[in-house]
């Protein structure tokens, strides 16, 4: 019966992601993984509504359309936090930029049930 028990948990997390443990490790950890093009990890740190994602999607067919190079220099960015505030307890807005392309992007990490997830549609206010 405990080998039962684990097999369920583990099925829950197929790729071995850790939670994050706060705003902030799930931002990075979603980021990162968007830089270096691996989405099935984005999305395991994304608050998975349509909107999102449809927003992730959109995201990965654009790397899929960019160059080797260009991959390369993604994976090589840096992420620069320029600001990180919570609103309350359980929201926590992040801006960040990347050193390749250094656009300023703004996401929403949200708090549910225990888990801190990212809401990309912050970016499209």
């Amino acid at each position: 019966m405990p080998v039962l028990v684990f097999s369920v948990l583990a099925c829950n997390n197929q790729a071995g992601y850790k939670k994050a443990e706060d705003a902030q490790d799930a931002a990075r950890e979603f980021i990162r993984a968007s830089l270096d093009g691996d989405y099935d990890k984005a999305n395991f740190y994304l608050y998975a509504d349509s909107t999102n994602q449809f927003l992730l999607e959109r995201w990965k067919k654009n790397y899929t359309q960019l160059t080797l190079e260009e991959r390369q220099l993604y994976k090589q960015a840096n992420i620069i936090v320029l600001d990180n505030h919570a609103e309350n307890d359980s929201v926590t807005k992040f801006r960040y930029l990347n050193t390749y392309k250094k656009d300023t992007t703004t996401i929403k990490i949200l708090k549910l049930n225990g888990e801190w997830l990212v809401d990309l549609k912050e970016m499209i206010k």
